[in-house]
C-alpha cells in the first residue's frame, strides 16, 4: 500500500468522525457502518489503522483504530499475528483513555501468548514513561470478570509492588485499579497485601483498591489509616 492510500483512509475516517457526536455509543455506531477499506483482510486493515493511530490528530479518530482491534479480540490468530505491531501503539499513548483502551486488547493477547506479552509488560513496568508503567499493571487483569485465564497471584503482585510508591497520579490510579481487580480473583492474598502495605498505599490508590472489600474490612483499614495521620 502506498502512503497516499493511507492518507486517503485517514481523511475518510477524520471527515466522518468530525460529523459524529463525541460519545462512545455514537462512534461505535459509526464504526459498525464500515469504511471503504473495511472489506480488506484483517492484517491489511491493521496497517491502515496503525497509520491512523499514529497520525490522526483527533482523539476520536484514534479511537476508531482501537475499535478495530476490539472487533478482532476473539480472533486468537489475529492477536498472535498482530502483537508485534499493536504493542508499538503504546509508544504514542498520551492519555488514560487510549492507554486503557489498549489495556482491553493487551489483556486478551496476554491470555493467548503470555510468553511474548509478559516480557513486554515487564519492560513497561520499568519504563520512565508513566503511561507505560500504568499499562504494565492495568493490562494484567483489566476487568477481571472478562478474563478466562489469570496469571498467578505472585506474578501479578510483583508488578504492582514495584509501582506502589510511584509519584505519578495516573500510575497510582492504575495501582488502585489493579489491586481492586486482583482482590476479585485472589481475595485472601490481596487483603493480606493491603493490610501489610497499608502505610505505603497512596490516598489516590487506596479508594479504588478497597472498593470491593467487605464493609468490615474496608472500615478496619480506613481506621488504621486514620490513626496514621
Amino acid at each position: 500500500m502506498k502512503i497516499e492510500y493511507f492518507k486517503g483512509c485517514l481523511t475518510e475516517v477524520e471527515e466522518k468522525v468530525k460529523k459524529t457526536d463525541k460519545t462512545a455509543p455514537a462512534h461505535r455506531k459509526l464504526f459498525r457502518k464500515g469504511y471503504t477499506f473495511s472489506g480488506l483482510p484483517a492484517l491489511e486493515q491493521l496497517k491502515i489503522w496503525e497509520y491512523i493511530w499514529k497520525n490522526a490528530s483527533d482523539f476520536w479518530a484514534r479511537g476508531h483504530a482501537f475499535l478495530f482491534l476490539e472487533s478482532k479480540m476473539k480472533d486468537k490468530e489475529f492477536l498472535l499475528d498482530s502483537w508485534e505491531t499493536i504493542k508499538c501503539w503504546q509508544n504514542t499513548v498520551d492519555n488514560w483513555g487510549l492507554c486503557d483502551g489498549l489495556s482491553k486488547i493487551y489483556t486478551k493477547t496476554l491470555e493467548v501468548i503470555p510468553d511474548k506479552v509478559l516480557p513486554q509488560l515487564e519492560k513497561w513496568n520499568r519504563s520512565r514513561n508513566p503511561w507505560d508503567r500504568r499499562q504494565s499493571i492495568v493490562s494484567l487483569l483489566y476487568f477481571s470478570r472478562t478474563k478466562k485465564e489469570v496469571l498467578p497471584y505472585d506474578t501479578i503482585i510483583k508488578f504492582i509492588d514495584k509501582l506502589l510508591d510511584d509519584k505519578e497520579d495516573y500510575v497510582q490510579k492504575g495501582v488502585g485499579w489493579a489491586l481492586k481487580e486482583l482482590y476479585q480473583v485472589y481475595p485472601e492474598e490481596t487483603l493480606k497485601y493491603l493490610e501489610k502495605n497499608i502505610k505505603k498505599i497512596s490516598a489516590i490508590a487506596f479508594s479504588p483498591a478497597t472498593e470491593k472489600l467487605e464493609k468490615k474490612d474496608k472500615e478496619r483499614l480506613k481506621k488504621i489509616r486514620k490513626q496514621m495521620k
